[in-house]
């Protein structure tokens, strides 16, 4: 299926990219960070959704940063729709959030660990927005059958599916392939979270953060690009290594635009595959 928001098409024969930092820092920096992206993505033929959380309610520690609060994060986001001209996409935790988020946002995201949540969902498929579930770290992909049944049932369509990663022993997440392949047969735009997914949730200073490997972000964002997901979800700030949250998983500028030369190369690569392969038209056929 393919996904129109905006006037970008997302889905089938369009690859696409969310991207943006973990959480609104700023409005300064929101501003920036978004026109940086939108340059190294256009370089492609992508489509492009910008991505910052206007709080992240599950942070690791009660002390950590959880970002500007609705109100503000919801007027920033706004202003990057109009100023820079690109979707947006945040973080809803409760269903009382989403008539407020619906109002600005292009596409509404649960996060992995409320991917269950009933209420939540239904009142994010009733506002008529499009909307990316998070498959839970504790889910198997053939869960999200029911997270889908969910949305359905509010008559929205227009519903995209992203691996995150499966918890694997303490502290670590493990990203199996054969998920991105078994959540398409449902129908919908298949994403993979290429720096959550490198995460180590509550692995660094004792349990106090979460720490990452950024180092495989690029290796698994490949990999899973090979494998036919639609779209990647990337976490992009200018300076990881000091930002308030998800710091040691996301990547730089000069990453991002590394990286989507490479999915750039693959995506090419594919597309010469003959047509009888079990790829096809550039996406991994669903079996």
């Amino acid at each position: 299926m393919q996904i129109e928001i905006g006037k970008q098409k997302f889905g089938k024969e369009r690859f696409f990219i969310i991207a943006g930092p973990c959480v609104i820092e700023s409005e300064t920096l929101v501003l920036q960070t978004a026109d940086a992206i939108s340059k190294i993505v256009s370089k492609h033929p992508f489509s492009f959704i910008f991505k910052s959380s206007y709080d992240k309610a599950n942070r690791t520690a009660i002390d950590s940063y959880r970002g500007m609060g609705i109100d503000a994060g919801l007027r920033i986001l706004e202003k990057v729709k109009k100023e820079c001209g690109i979707p947006v996409v945040s973080d809803v935790h409760l269903p009382t959030e989403v008539p407020a988020a619906a109002e600005v946002l292009d596409l509404l995201q649960i996060p992995a660990f409320l991917c269950r949540q009933t209420d939540l969902l239904v009142a994010a498929g009733e506002s008529g927005v499009a909307v990316n579930v998070k498959k839970g770290q504790f889910l198997a992909p053939w869960d999200m059958a029911q997270v889908v049944k969910k949305l359905e049932s509010t008559g929205n369509k227009k519903i995209f599916l992203t691996e995150r990663g499966t918890s694997f022993g303490y502290n670590n997440l493990v990203s199996d392939m054969r998920s991105l392949v078994i959540m398409r047969k449902w129908g919908y735009p298949i994403v993979f979270d290429g720096t959550h997914s490198v995460q180590l949730p509550g692995g660094g200073q004792g349990g106090h953060v979460s720490s990452g490997q950024r180092e495989f972000v690029a290796p698994l964002s490949r990999a899973a690009v090979a494998a036919g997901c639609d779209g990647l979800f990337l976490e992009v700030h200018p300076d990881p290594d000091h930002a308030p949250s998800d710091g040691p998983n996301m990547i730089d500028f000069k990453g991002l635009d590394q990286l989507l030369n490479e999915v750039q190369s693959i995506l090419e690569a594919i597309e010469k595959t003959p047509a009888n392969s079990s790829f096809s038209g550039g996406r991994m056929a669903p079996t």
